[in-house]
């Protein structure tokens, strides 16, 4: 089996708000959001030839012409981002019904490619698991094995719903768990070593 990698990319005003309160007026705030997006993508990307991963999904409104060809997009069923999630998820179920799907958040700037496959290695095939994020609280990754649905709980305190719904959490290195929502998970992300899109933008910003 392979694993099929499904990533929400949320783009526009909405992005990452608390983000933008906190960064200086003269950096863009949608330039962030978007070097964060695309180094998240970059290093999956780097596993699109392991014989582990079967390829790069994207669910969003963005158009395909703004993301590199190799990702194929998913309409965004709206509904929030758990509905949207479990929507292409579930796409994904019926046409690789053989594979698994690995649900994961699009602002991972410091994702090392190495890391996540060390991951989907131990995700378990015939369940579920997750990925905690370096805060405690919230879920960086959601895998779902062949035939098992993702159920997608992100959002507040979603590590601990995820394990109460009977989710397995699995280790993982820091680049998987330093997700961004300000400053200081910025900052944290640049010491680890962020993609060069964020790191060339932010470098005199924290």
């Amino acid at each position: 089996m392979q694993w099929r990698v499904l990533v929400p990319i949320k783009h526009g005003a909405p992005a990452k708000t608390r983000l933008r309160a906190a960064i200086r007026e003269d950096v863009q705030h949608a330039d962030l959001v978007r070097a964060i997006q695309l180094d998240t993508l970059d290093a999956v990307l780097a596993l699109r030839t392991h014989p582990l991963v079967g390829g790069l999904f994207v669910v969003s409104g963005q158009p395909a012409a703004a993301l590199p060809v190799e990702i194929e997009i998913l309409p965004d069923a709206g509904g929030g981002l758990n509905p949207a999630l479990a929507a292409a998820a579930a796409e994904l179920a019926r046409r690789f019904p053989a594979d698994g799907v690995v649900a994961l958040v699009g602002d991972l700037p410091a994702l090392r490619a190495a890391d996540l496959l060390a991951v989907l290695y131990m995700a378990p095939v015939d369940g579920r698991g997750f990925v905690r994020d370096s805060e405690g609280s919230g879920t960086t990754l959601l895998a779902a094995g062949p035939g098992v649905l993702l159920d997608p709980m992100f959002g507040p305190d979603s590590a601990q719903r995820h394990l109460a719904s009977g989710a397995a959490e699995l280790p993982a290195a820091a680049s998987l768990r330093c997700d961004v929502d300000s400053v200081a998970d910025l900052r944290r992300c640049l010491e680890l070593g962020a993609g060069v899109l964020t790191s060339q933008l932010v470098a005199d910003l924290v």
